[in-house]
């Protein structure tokens, strides 16, 4: 008996590697593992630091595969965790990101957003990030696009 793949998987897969890829670019890896990683590091912080109704309605925009990543190990009764600065921000993204201790977690943090960003209904990231506090939200909003790296 021959099995078939259904179509939503071959979907979803095909739009995580897009994603997977657009981050490795963005940040000039040529590692997909390590930006799997990395995808999952900063989803996890933000969707630990929105109250749940909004860390639920970002999940449904996301293809499947990464959606389940992104609930993966959740408590929703501990949400939202308290982040005022983005330097915390960033912080609890190096501590959930162990494929690469060196990355910069501001650089990471960026390229995921612009990810999401490019994938998510229109407004969705802003209206995401309008709850964060006003020190945070600028930061994310104030740095659109990731400056590439110093190459001598």
């Amino acid at each position: 008996m021959k099995s078939h793949q259904p179509e939503v998987f071959g979907t979803t897969l095909e739009k995580t590697n897009r994603w997977l890829s657009e981050i490795s670019d963005l940040l000039h890896w040529d590692n997909h593992h390590k930006a799997y990683h990395g995808l999952r590091a900063v989803l996890h912080v933000l969707r630990d630091r929105l109250p749940v109704p909004e860390a639920a309605h970002l999940g449904a925009q996301l293809p499947m595969l990464v959606r389940g990543f992104y609930y993966d190990n959740w408590k929703p009764a501990g949400a939202p965790i308290k982040i005022k600065t983005a330097q915390e921000f960033y912080d609890a993204v190096r501590q959930h990101f162990a494929a690469d201790r060196n990355a910069n977690p501001m650089r990471l943090t960026e390229a995921v957003l612009k990810v999401l960003s490019m994938h998510t209904s229109p407004g969705e990231l802003e209206k995401v990030l309008g709850i964060f506090p006003p020190e945070l939200r600028a930061r994310f909003v104030e740095r659109k696009t990731v400056d590439p790296p110093d190459r001598a």
